[in-house]
């Protein structure tokens, strides 16, 4: 019964989120937006004010309103929304994005095909590989006293997942800068940038493994009281430490490869990683060898070192030359298309 009434709230929880996945999708764009043009501090200004104003949106909605879960839900829409309308007005009403200012005509779709050739398997590289660990809390539930496994994986994945927007943020960083070098024709800087983003890959890895390590004993605190959990979190902290020491360079070699434009064969890796080498290593060792929770993480984390030590391979054998070539040529292509259907138009 108690199981029934968790499974009810995060039904109603997903389904009042719908509304936050549009303005997440809108978000996104605009980001890239941004991004693209190195223009951060209007984003980061945004996202500061949005935060400012969604904990008070969350506290009306969850308590004051009576609201609880489905509160939560519309407090996360709500805040998305704030940034979508406020990056908005910014685009609108700024002189600094005039001349990249959003217009609206058929000449964007001139390169609809060449967009969903990048664009489909990028969103699957980070897919295929986000997957794989919500899969995890799944399998879990079929393990012997699936209330303490799903409990302990849901607080690894939980900490997994705040750790990785930092490597993600240093992922989308590496991606522009490698793209607009390449497109600049500067394939020497772009291997600059690809050596300064690893560094700082393997610098944030070392750091935030030895504090997760060093705070193991009380990390399953921030989570739960139970003190059985927080003793079976402090056996997996040394494995959540290569987990994350491995997102940190996952974010890194992802977003170079996402920059370098061959997403087509990070998503070819990520698929082999994780479900045809992660996958079946975690049903091995989580149900035959009987290791549970910690045998399924070990499963995964196999994965997630197979795709480090193939992107890095990729990376070092990348030629950059030829990219920053491959990326002019795709310029020179769209600048005809672009003067064509200017040309057809008058």
């Amino acid at each position: 019964m108690l199981c029934n009434c968790h499974s009810d709230f995060a039904r109603q929880y997903c389904m009042c989120l719908i509304p936050a996945l549009y303005g997440y999708a809108v978000l996104q764009c605009l980001i890239r937006y941004f991004q693209t043009q190195c223009m951060i501090f209007p984003m980061v200004f945004s996202s500061i004010a949005v935060l400012c104003l969604h904990v008070p949106i969350c506290w009306v909605l969850v308590f004051k309103l009576g609201l609880g879960h489905v509160g939560a839900a519309f407090a996360i829409a709500i805040s998305y929304w704030l940034n979508v309308i406020w990056l908005g007005i910014y685009v609108k009403c700024s002189s600094a994005c005039e001349k990249t200012k959003i217009v609206f005509s058929t000449n964007a779709l001139l390169s609809i095909s060449e967009f969903f050739q990048f664009a489909i398997p990028s969103g699957l590289m980070f897919c295929f590989e986000w997957w794989s660990f919500e899969l995890l809390t799944l399998f879990a539930g079929l393990l012997p006293n699936p209330q303490l496994e799903t409990s302990v994986l849901s607080v690894c994945l939980s900490t997994t997942t705040l750790h990785y927007f930092i490597p993600y943020a240093v992922g989308a960083s590496v991606s522009t800068r490698v793209s607009n070098e390449l497109g600049a024709g500067n394939p020497k800087a772009a291997k600059g940038a690809v050596r300064v983003v690893v560094i700082l890959g393997i610098a944030e890895a070392v750091i935030v493994s030895s504090f997760f390590f060093c705070c193991r004993h009380i990390l399953g605190y921030a989570y739960s009281s139970d003190k059985e959990v927080v003793d079976y979190v402090a056996d997996m902290v040394p494995l959540l430490c290569v987990s994350v020491s491995a997102d940190s360079l996952i974010g890194a070699l992802s977003g170079i490869a996402r920059g370098g434009g061959f997403q087509q064969i990070g998503a070819y890796v990520n698929l082999g990683a994780y479900y045809l080498v992660g996958a079946p290593v975690a049903f091995l060792l989580g149900f035959v060898l009987q290791l549970n929770a910690k045998g399924l993480w070990m499963g995964t984390l196999t994965g997630s070192v197979l795709q480090v030590i193939i992107l890095a391979v990729v990376t070092l054998l990348t030629d950059w030359q030829k990219e920053a070539s491959k990326a002019r040529e795709r310029i020179v292509e769209k600048s005809i298309k672009a003067h064509n259907g200017l040309v057809r138009k008058f």
